[in-house]
């Protein structure tokens, strides 16, 4: 069965031929290689392009393995791309497996320290020569720390095009699911968006699917790669999980960790960790911003897991209340969607009795288009006023003039209520890639 992912496909298409090097970055088993290597390929070649002239690299098989040699790869791409007449399609697959070897005819005595890295030849060196080549259009995926934001920026500058890729949104996964809109909804937020598990059939398989992911892949990769301790990167994991869409801060979670696990730590070395966690794409953090005061506040912050299967593996499908996760898929489907998302924090002061009094509410996520914002409460159930005006509070004392919504469990269609603010129905606002207009 062919899974669509036309919002990424359509990113790609849009790049063709941009003159940098498209970088396919996510977590692993997010459907990456299938976008490059199925979705693009069969893109590439209805529209024309010769088979021989796509050259497909995946540096996580047998086959390749030796290409992880950055000067073994750039030789192999060059001998498969002499005809400067051609275009050639270059996509490799998993680019952080490429290591970094010792330039040669290097008088290292004349290196200074700070400049030692420049001895080595790495993959950016080797991407970013082929990049200056007109006949080449280049694609990479990477699934961790060497493939970050922070790393593309770093090290392609204007040379790369980042495509952060999540898994399966509800929209992509619905059409898959064979099910009725509301019954696949009830899956999604157990079982999440994870292609593999999304095509097995079997729940209990689903579940060990999903849970050996944490065991066999994630944890193992961070412990490897970062050589950290995996009874604390777990622990770790365990209370973020538990705590999605919860504000929390270093302090916090090592109080916590020593108190439940006897962990012994710092709030230094859990913010180290922390970072780990969302370089490997497993939490993605939210930051809280002061609407009237118009800043960020450092601490405390929100974290929320990339994929809500996985996090429910993680508690052992114990912790599924529908009103946390559908806040986390949310901030994710925003994230998706490629907007940039903040806590919002209203303040304000009221008289109380004679007295004044501070209050301080919260909005669930500001979202920032420009030097506009719309502002999104999610509410699973407001099933009379009291609930409602709760939720509505906050959005009401912002003070402006930005759009408003309440999103709320089910498919109610949306509608408009005598405060200008907007409540529509998760299902359709998932649903609808316009849902925000």
């Amino acid at each position: 069965m062919e899974i669509k992912r036309d919002a990424y496909l359509n990113t790609l298409k849009s790049k063709m031929g941009n003159g940098r090097i498209k970088i396919i970055t996510g977590i692993r088993r997010c459907g990456k290689s299938y976008l490059l290597f199925k979705l693009f390929k069969d893109y590439l070649l209805s529209e024309g392009i010769n088979p021989e002239h796509i050259i497909e690299i995946a540096l996580d098989k047998n086959e390749y393995v030796d290409l992880r040699n950055p000067s073994a790869l750039y030789q192999y791409v060059l001998d498969r791309t002499a005809d400067a007449n051609i275009k050639y399609y270059v996509l490799v697959d998993e680019i952080q497996l490429s290591y970094k070897i010792k330039r040669s005819g290097v008088d290292e005595s004349l290196v200074p320290e700070e400049d030692r890295e420049l001895l080595y030849l790495t993959f950016y060196d080797v991407l970013s020569d082929l990049m200056t080549r007109p006949n080449l259009d280049i694609y990479v995926t990477g699934s961790n720390s060497k493939m970050l934001s922070k790393d593309v920026a770093t090290n392609f500058r204007d040379r790369g095009t980042e495509i952060k890729m999540y898994p399966l949104s509800f929209a992509e996964y619905y059409p898959v699911s064979g099910k009725e809109k509301s019954d696949a909804w009830e899956d999604y937020v157990v079982y999440g968006g994870m292609p593999l598990a999304v095509l097995e059939p079997d729940e209990r398989e689903r579940e060990r699917y999903l849970a050996g992911l944490f065991e066999k892949v994630y944890i193992a990769d961070v412990v490897e790669r970062y050589k950290v301790e995996d009874d604390y990167v777990e622990s770790l994991i365990d209370v973020l999980s538990s705590a999605v869409g919860s504000l929390t801060a270093p302090s916090k979670l090592a109080n916590t960790l020593n108190t439940v696990n006897h962990a012994k730590t710092t709030d230094k070395r859990v913010k180290r960790y922390l970072d780990i966690l969302e370089d490997a794409f497993l939490f993605e953090k939210a930051k809280r911003y002061d609407v009237k005061g118009k800043s960020y506040f450092d601490s405390p912050v929100k974290y929320y897991a990339e994929d809500v299967g996985l996090r429910n593996a993680r508690l052992n499908f114990r912790q599924t209340e529908e009103t946390h996760l559908m806040e986390n898929i949310i901030f994710n489907e925003l994230k998706r969607r490629r907007y940039s998302v903040d806590v919002g924090v209203v303040q304000y002061s009221e008289t109380v009795d004679g007295r004044k009094v501070n209050r301080q509410h919260e909005i669930d996520f500001i979202v920032n288009i420009g030097d506009k914002k719309i502002y999104i409460q999610s509410a699973f159930s407001i099933a009379d006023e009291e609930k409602r005006m709760q939720e509505i509070t906050p959005l009401l004392k912002s003070g402006d003039f930005f759009k408003k919504m309440v999103v709320v469990g089910g498919s109610r269609k949306a509608r408009m209520d005598e405060n200008g603010i907007t409540y529509m129905g998760i299902i359709p606002f998932l649903l609808d890639e316009n849902s925000l207009e």
